[in-house]
């Protein structure tokens, strides 16, 4: 019997922060055809391994315990979805000087909640740093540093920096560090050099 090799995703962490990162794991999103780039518990300890938050051997360990507990596993990327989405619409509020949904706001609150129970400070050689306390029993630890991270900045100056790709078929979103504070594109190879492209044409044609 032939065993395929499940293909693993590779995730674009030009957001400039994890949790517009985690956002972005969704392509096309306005469309009628989104692609969606996280699709099982896997891909979410994928993304962890990638964006660094977790080692090698703590993403093989959750794999190890999701086999053993695919409810939970499944109960856990089910939460992270449905997170997912409650971020997006935050920041593209945020974005567009509006104010969040309060359910969405109540949601992340209640994340943060939980998250922060398994928060802990441990020493190093020169003072202390966050770190969790949790195990591989703990399949939801990869949405931990995400609802961490998406607090932080909402309550940071870089959330007047946060901006939305502005390509029709994107919906990306970003943290601006220009120097001049004007970046329109998620990434100028991709959404910029499609949008230059399409100027150029309409100019020709």
């Amino acid at each position: 019997m032939v065993e395929y090799k499940i293909q693993t995703p590779t995730f674009d962490l030009t957001g400039g922060d994890l949790s517009l990162d985690f956002v972005n794991t969704v392509d096309d999103r306005p469309t009628t055809s989104p692609q969606e780039n996280l699709n099982s518990y896997n891909d979410l300890v994928a993304f962890s391994e990638q964006a660094q938050i977790m080692t090698t051997e703590e993403a093989q360990q959750l794999r190890e315990q999701a086999k053993k507990h695919p409810a939970r596993a499944s109960e856990v990327f089910e939460r992270a979805i449905v997170l997912r989405e409650a971020l997006f619409r935050i920041f593209k509020a945020v974005t567009q000087d509006e104010s969040p949904a309060t359910e969405d706001l109540k949601l992340l609150n209640a994340a943060l909640s939980e998250a922060m129970s398994h928060a802990c400070l441990v020493p190093q050689t020169e003072g202390f740093q966050w770190n969790w306390a949790a195990g591989p029993e703990n399949l939801d630890r990869v949405l931990w540093p995400v609802i961490r991270a998406a607090a932080d900045l909402l309550t940071s100056d870089e959330l007047d920096d946060v901006r939305i790709c502005a390509a029709e078929t994107c919906d990306w979103l970003f943290l601006d560090t220009s120097k001049n504070h004007t970046r329109r594109w998620c990434n100028m190879k991709t959404c910029g050099n499609r949008a230059k492209a399409k100027r150029h044409y309409e100019r020709t044609r």
